[in-house]
């Protein structure tokens, strides 16, 4: 961990709040996820957003060893950025920080329980139970994983083309929604699976 905040990270948390806004407004995508990155100086800061089943095949929390394996391994391969992000050899970039982690929406669940546990005290008839268990599996098996990254560069410039191997190491994603920022403002990308490289000439 570094001590102090580079400003690339500065810019990069404001951005993806307003990111965040967003997709909490959008319907949840499988196969979409979001990729911001923040040039500053000789730093690239990089924050990560996929689905679950982008990520290891299911949204459901994790209980089996099998499925518990899966989420580990891919905790492992999003902590290593440079295997997921190709940068150019000739811009010299190092790996400063990674983290990433899964999150789930804790509080949908406890609320599809409660909402559960009402209609039984209504009586409602069985059919209409095993509509709500449905709904409520759908609306709140939602899980994301979220990855952050801090590279160093000896040269930031030549960090012109990025080649997304990530789309190679998880079959389920189709496209990452990608914004840049760099001195010369802000511009959004879409990157599919079958077109993995980003040019960003155009942003230096």
């Amino acid at each position: 961990m570094t001590r102090l905040v580079p400003t690339a990270l500065i810019i990069l948390t404001a951005s993806a709040a307003t990111a965040d806004e967003t997709r909490q407004l959008d319907a949840h995508e499988h196969g979409v996820g979001q990729l911001n990155i923040a040039f500053d100086g000789d730093q690239i800061a990089m924050e990560l957003h996929a689905p679950g089943a982008d990520i290891v095949g299911f949204e459901y929390t994790a209980e089996s060893a099998e499925d518990r394996g899966l989420v580990d391994a891919a905790v492992a391969t999003l902590a290593r950025p440079l295997d997921l992000f190709a940068l150019p050899a000739a811009a010299g970039c190092s790996v400063v920080q990674a983290s990433a982690s899964l999150e789930s929406e804790e509080a949908n669940d406890e609320h599809g329980h409660e909402d559960h546990a009402e209609h039984e005290e209504e009586g409602d008839d069985h059919a209409e139970h095993d509509h709500e268990d449905e709904h409520h599996a759908e609306e709140d098996g939602h899980t994301e994983f979220h990855a952050e990254y801090l590279l160093n560069c000896a040269n930031p410039a030549q960090a012109t083309l990025i080649d997304f191997a990530y789309f190679d190491a998880f079959p389920n994603a189709l496209e990452l929604e990608v914004q840049v920022i760099t001195d010369r403002g802000a511009t959004a990308f879409e990157v599919e699976r079958d077109a993995p490289v980003l040019d960003l000439r155009d942003m230096f």
